[in-house]
Order: structure tokens, then sequence, then C-alpha cells
């Protein structure tokens, strides 16, 4: 006979307020199998723990159900302290009566009632639950990230410094990311590559730390500690080993007919390349598309001019195969297409991005940093800067979210140009504005008090070319008064996006989007760096729009996750897996076609047959890959599949007992 102890918790007021607790206990304590049934406001706090342990002991109990909060806050919570008790941790079972109850119901004795039938359901499953054990696994004593922007180098520099080996892989031919764009940084307008360059240096000659830039992750397999990934490194027909940065190549290519993809397409660069000045490594590539050599077979200038012979038209794309025990996925962002937004005519010269003003105003950009217009050279007098572009639009053009760092690179912008340029007029037209951060506010003041920028509530409707002038059609939402400016120059701040390649990389990765293809975290509280699949964290702007400051901190938070990670010599395993019963399986193997983990394979098994022994293909659960998803179990024809601690007798063992 079972020995079943209920403990329902009152949640302070979140669950009493709209729920009998006193009725929940009266009715479990005639429930089958129930041995004692308590109520306590705070379960989940020491005392409720110590009360609940103390109670297991003095009765023996062997099994128990807390009928409280969702499971996904506390059921570890009490499984550790029923462990500390004596009884294993999967006789525990969680009724969710606040979220499933209290929060959804005004009506107490509704809610009374379903709070009831959860606690009855939840006896009924863990009369059937059996002792479960978790598995070990070994730990790889290494970290990939994917991604060289600041949030990969932070998080890599972290897991290195503690003594870890990194692998950053980065798809472009240097790391640096977004922030290798950017002239200042905003609150404190440092200069943005004298704080990075730094960084990337420190990455570049870490002695834990492998770059391999130019490169891609193609596959990704394996489980949490134990991942195993294909990373393809694309061909720069430059030997890196023997390349000495003379940069001759570089000056004598005839090609030069490539927009710079660093410099945002303001200027153009050769077919062999380095992206900037500060790039690491600092390494040429030859670009397939723009060389002359590799499309016709001609040229190869560069090759026979090259004074350590470094130029090799014989590479080819490889792939390389390592071990990882954690991944962080710090694949940055990219800008929308404006391409759709026809009102702000950015076809035209003088209509400028954000990042592409960064450029403009960058003595490394292709202007030396002075500020004209693309046009025809000269210096605007009047600047207008256009907020929100794409974001907040709930238009299928546009994105709905806001952008969140738009506000505040528009106003170091704004100051940039009045702190170099007096005389010139600044306009900035915005929807409100958002400035959340430390120091922010009075940043974004600073722009209005002391630079004298002016800054318009409303929304540009239209931009006509006029001339050499832009006529910024747009309406004060204040004052009400339609305003025409006529400006020199507009400068866009395009909203934010996931970048392209995101929905592919989650594919390969095994992880969730949001509906903006940003990388979902498994709790936006409680687990903000983590994935729903264990072992791959998120760092940067691939999860959702951030600035630097937060950019830098989660990406902190990652390495410690991994470095707690990987400090582990094993990892215990949810012992909550699938099973396969061998003699019911028929070998279609349907299964595996479904397994979102890749966690089933097949084997060759024999069995007797009448006296004779034949061979019999059946399925075979990875159980350090499976997730316990269940998936498996309703596809299964035969029924062949089961999921430990959620067996379909102890599923129908709930709804029979809900359905009393």
């Amino acid at each position: 006979m079972r020995k079943i102890g209920v403990f329902v918790c009152w949640c302070g007021s979140n669950i009493a307020a709209t729920i009998d607790v006193k009725q929940v206990v009266e009715e479990a304590k005639k429930m089958s199998g129930v041995a004692y049934a308590a109520d306590y406001q705070y379960m989940c706090s020491e005392i409720g723990q110590n009360m609940m342990k103390d109670i297991i002991n003095k009765h023996n109990l062997d099994r128990v159900v807390i009928a409280a909060c969702s499971p996904r806050m506390h059921e570890s919570t009490f499984r550790r302290a029923a462990e500390e008790a004596g009884i294993n941790p999967y006789l525990v079972e969680i009724a969710n009566i606040r979220e499933q109850c209290s929060w959804v119901h005004k009506d107490k004795q509704a809610g009374t009632e379903k709070a009831v039938a959860l606690t009855r359901a939840a006896v009924a499953k863990v009369t059937l639950n059996n002792e479960l054990i978790p598995g070990e696994i070994d730990v790889v004593k290494k970290a990939l990230v994917i991604g060289g922007g600041i949030a990969g180098i932070q998080t890599a520099l972290d897991i290195a410094d503690a003594g870890y080996k990194v692998d950053i892989v980065e798809k472009t031919p240097s790391i640096g990311g977004r922030m290798a764009q950017l002239d200042k940084t905003f609150p404190t307008l440092d200069c943005s590559a004298c704080i990075l360059t730094p960084k990337m240096v420190d990455a570049a000659k870490h002695p834990n730390i492998t770059l391999h830039t130019y490169s891609e992750v193609e596959k990704i397999s394996g489980y949490v500690g134990n991942f195993r990934v294909n990373i393809k490194k694309k061909a720069r027909y430059v030997d890196m080993e023997k390349c000495t940065g003379c940069r001759i190549c570089i000056e004598k290519c005839p090609s030069k007919k490539a927009k710079s993809e660093f410099e945002e397409g303001l200027k153009n660069r050769g077919a062999i390349y380095i992206p900037f000045a500060q790039a690491l490594p600092n390494v040429p590539v030859i670009d397939t598309e723009e060389c002359i050599k590799l499309k016709t077979g001609k040229c190869g200038l560069c090759e026979t001019l090259c004074p350590s012979g470094a130029i090799d038209f014989n590479q080819k794309d490889e792939i390389i195969t390592e071990e990882y025990g954690a991944i962080v996925v710090a694949s940055g962002y990219d800008i929308i297409d404006l391409a759709k937004f026809g009102e702000y005519q950015y076809d035209h010269p003088d209509v400028i991005t954000s990042l592409e003003f960064e450029r403009i105003t960058n003595a490394a950009g292709p202007t030396n940093g002075k500020f004209i217009r693309p046009s025809d050279g000269e210096r605007p007098k009047k600047v207008v800067f256009i907020q929100c572009v794409g974001s907040r639009d709930k238009t299928e053009r546009g994105k709905s979210y806001c952008s969140k760092i738009c506000c505040m690179y528009t106003a170091k912008h704004s100051m940039l140009i009045k702190e170099k340029y007096p005389d010139i007029e600044a306009y900035v037209f915005y929807i409100d504005v958002r400035t959340p951060g430390k120091n922010f506010d009075e940043f974004q003041r600073r722009a209005v008090e002391k630079y004298g920028v002016h800054y318009i509530k409303g929304m540009v409707g239209k931009i006509f070319p006029e001339g050499k002038k832009l006529m910024v059609h747009g309406v004060d939402a204040l004052s009400g008064e339609v305003l025409v400016i006529d400006a020199d120059m507009v400068v866009l701040a395009a909203a934010t996006k996931a970048k392209d390649d995101a929905v592919d990389l989650k594919r390969k990765l095994n992880i969730s989007t949001d509906i903006n293809n940003f990388f979902t975290e498994a709790h936006p509280k409680l687990r903000p760096v983590e994935t729903a699949s264990a072992g791959i964290y998120l760092a940067g702007a691939c999860q959702g729009p951030k600035d630097i400051p937060e950019t830098v901190a989660q990406s902190s938070a990652a390495a410690a996750k991994v470095i707690g990670l990987l400090n582990k010599s094993k990892l215990v395993n949810n012992p909550c897996v699938s099973i396969v019963d061998e003699s019911l399986c028929s070998g279609c193997l349907a299964c595996t076609e479904m397994c979102p983990y890749d966690a089933i394979s097949f084997k060759n098994i024999e069995i007797d047959d009448h006296g004779q022994r034949i061979k019999k293909i059946v399925a075979e659960v990875n159980e350090a890959l499976c997730h316990g998803c269940g998936g498996c179990t309703v596809t299964c024809r035969p029924g062949a599949i089961d999921l430990k601690g959620f067996t379909n007798k102890q599923i129908l063992a709930e709804v029979d007992a809900i359905c009393r």
C-alpha cells in the first residue's frame, strides 16, 4: 500500500485568494493511498521544505504530491528536499494549482474544484511512479562560440581565462562584428575601435582560443557535454602562415569594383582585401566572385608579386570536425532592407542609414572622417534624423518590436556632428524617446540642452528630392503643425533584425526562434542565456536587440554557465527518457524521422521465432540525446515506445482521476 503525502501551498495570496486551500487538504485526505495531507503558506521556503521532510520521516511516506505552482518553478526544489528525506526524487509530483487554477479563475468554488481534480490526478500518477536513476555523461572540456563580434569575443575570453579551450567560428574574414564598424559608443563616447581592438588582440593571442574566421558551422550532432561539429573553412587563397601582411597584393590588384561590406558599400575594395585596418587575423582574403584569375584563369598578378609566396589559388574549402562540451550562439544581428520604404527615398545618395553615418564620420572610413554629402562631397547645413524606420511597424514590411538602440545612437550622432560642426542644424523626428540604461537619459538630454538638437515628436510622411535639397514632410504631433524641412542629408535609424541565416542555424542546433527569428531563451527571467537544448547558450543581439553594455553582460553570463558545465567531471542526465519494448517494435522506424533531437537510431537483434533465430530491426534510444518530449510515443504505431516517468498507464490514470 502506498503512503502518499499531499502538501498544499498557499503561495501567500496567489493561491489562497482564489482556492479554498483547507478544502483541498480535506479532499486529499480522502484520496486512495494518501496517508497525510497538510497545507502551509510558503511550501518552497526553507521552513516549508523542512516541514515536508519531517513529516516524510515521521509518517514513513514513500511518495509526495505538492499542490503549488508550476513544476518549472520549484519541481527541482521539492525533488531535492524529498531526496534529503530519503525518497527517490522521481517519486514527487507537482499539481499546478496556481497557474492552472488561481491565476485563471475568479470563481473560488470553480477554482477549488479544479485544484482538487488536479491534486487527485497527481496522486493517481505518483501511485504508479517508479524510482528512476539519472545516468552520467562525460564532458568534453572545450567550448564553441558561434560568432566573432563583441559578444563572441567576450564569451570566449571569459571561458578561456577560466582555463578551458575555446573555438570561435566567424563567418567573415575577421572577428570584430558590428562594433568594429562604429565610430563612438554611447553614453561615454568612447572610441569604439579603441575599446574593441584590445579585446580582439586578446582573443587572437590567447593560448586557449582558436579563431576559425571565414568559416561556418556546417553540421552539429551529439548532446550536452559531447557535441560533434563540422566546421567549413572557406578557402582564402592566401596561406595564413606565410603571409607577412605587406599588402602589396591589395595595392596591385587590378580588380577594384567590389563594394566594401565593412564600409556599407560606400567605398570599393579589391578582389583581394583585408576588411579593415585592425582586422584579425590581419591576412587578406580573395573574393571568388571578383577575382579575375579565379573567374577566367588570367591575371594572377598578386601571386606573381607576393614576396613570401603566400598566394595559393589551389586552396580548397575544407571541413574540420571538432568536439565540444558546450556551444554559445553569438551570431549578432542585421539591418532591415529599406527597399520597401519608398517614402524615405533610400535610393537617393544623400539618404543614408545610421550605420552608413558611422562609417562616414569614422576617421578610418570612406571619407576619412569628413562629414560630407555622398552626392557631391559638400558639407551639409541641415541634417534630419528619422527614428523607428521599420521599428514598431505592424505592417509586413517592418518589425513590430522596438530596436532598443536607435534613440541612443541617434542622440550620439546628432551630438557628434554638432560638436564638430556647430553651424549644422540637426532635427530628430521620433515617436517617443526610450532611454532605459544607466546615464542614458542624461546623455539624450545633453543633445537637446547642450547642443541644441531639435527633437520633433512625429513621423515623416514623405521625402521629396528638389535639386540638391531633400524636402522632408512631417508632422509635429505636439502642436499639430505640418512641417517641411529643406534638408541636405537624411539619416534613417533602420530597424535591427535577426540574421538571415538564423533559421538555418537553429535547425542545425535544434533550438527555437521567436516570430522574428531571434533565438529563444529557455525562460525569459530565470534562464535568460540558456536555450531549451541543454549545453547551448545565447549571447548578444542574436537573442533580441541589445546595446553593447547589455551584450557584454549577457556574454559573461553565458560564459559563466559554460564554465559551470565544463567544470563538472560528469553530467547527470534526465532519466525521464523514452524506452523501447523490442518485442513490440515492428522496425518501421517512424520514430527516427519524428525525433527532433536525433536521439533514436536502429539496431539489428536476433529473436526466437518458433525455434528459429531470425534477425529483426528495432529502434534504439540514446538516453543522452533524448529530451523526454514524448513525440515518439505517439508516433509509434504498435505502441512499443513508452516514456519513463510519463508512461501511458500514468497518463491514463491522471485522465481517469480528473474525470471522476
